[in-house]
């Protein structure tokens, strides 16, 4: 008897018929959506008692022989790198220091710090933006930069505090024994495994980060999908709507599943060591998981919630 057998029967011959069945209703259904997706696309339409062009005619993506708009989709496409990255380092910055004080020993460092970060990750990104353009008048650029800083560093900051609550109380212990102060132990030997183990959920979560980029579209940021949807549509005609949005999708897809799969590859490198060959080290159970790691943290908040009450 094999394993497969234990959990589940295998299937009789009216399941595997109606199996078959089912597949083939499901085939037939998927096949008459994409027929009728691609004549809905070829067929010429009236808008308002004029005749509109087909969504798959040329004449729709005639657009992009024009060098000038490829020259402003770069420049969207620059500009939505450019606020992902500073806002990338200053969440950096702000989850470490955020991680470190919400795991002080210190009550008036610690408890400040967690009311902090419950405003901050309840705080709606888009309404911060708005708050830091309209009050502090910074301009939409570091209107979006540093909103994107504050709610992505709280949650990396959580991300790095689990990943230091999970570590093994021997490697403090062993730290504190050889002299070194707490803060010392937490900086030089707890922090750099939380952070390694930690790293692809922090890759992730930059992925999140670059994707929010697009709210800047609301406070006036000319990024990728404000320049193109907005700008470009504006000026060319609106019949150049759909083309600019697949173009515009295709651009998002290949820069957020490049690091999606940077952050699958970083989970298993991490997971293996880093491919050299070391001695066992005590394991950390979940963290190299991205989803058990984000698991950890909730439980690791809740944990620490409920023992402060």
């Amino acid at each position: 008897m094999t394993g497969s057998s234990v959990l589940f029967d295998a299937p009789g011959p009216r399941a595997r018929r109606i199996s078959l069945i089912a597949s083939i209703v499901a085939l037939v259904i998927i096949a008459g959506a994409l027929a009728w997706l691609i004549w809905t696309l070829a067929t010429p339409r009236v808008s308002g008692g004029v005749p509109v062009p087909a969504i798959l005619d040329p004449v729709r993506w005639s657009i992009f022989t024009d060098p000038e708009v490829w020259g402003a989709i770069g420049r969207g496409v620059v500009a939505t790198l450019q606020a992902a990255a500073v806002a990338a380092v200053g969440a950096l910055v702000l989850g470490v220091a955020f991680s470190l004080m919400r795991s002080s020993t210190i009550a008036w460092v610690r408890i400040p710090t967690a009311w902090l970060l419950e405003f901050l990750r309840g705080m709606p990104v888009l309404l911060m933006m708005l708050f830091i353009l309209l009050v502090a008048s910074t301009g939409a650029f570091w209107a979006v930069v540093i909103a994107l800083a504050l709610y992505n560093g709280t949650l990396i900051g959580e991300a790095l505090r689990a990943g230091l609550a999970a570590l093994p109380r021997g490697q403090r212990e062993a730290a504190l024994s050889v002299g070194m102060r707490t803060f010392q132990a937490k900086r030089l030997v707890e922090f750099p495994q939380a952070f390694r183990q930690m790293l692809p959920i922090i890759v992730a979560q930059l992925v999140v980060l670059l994707k929010d980029t697009s709210l800047g579209y609301i406070v006036g940021y000319n990024e990728l999908i404000r320049t193109m949807m907005n700008n470009l549509a504006t000026f060319y005609g609106n019949r150049y709507l759909f083309s600019l949005f697949f173009v515009c999708l295709i651009i998002y897809l290949a820069i957020n599943l490049s690091l999606s799969w940077f952050a699958r590859w970083l989970a298993r490198r991490t997971a293996s060591g880093g491919g050299r060959r070391s001695k066992p080290a005590v394991a950390t159970p979940g963290l190299a998981d991205p989803t058990s790691a984000i698991r950890l943290a909730e439980a690791s908040a809740a944990a620490r919630q409920s023992g402060g009450h």
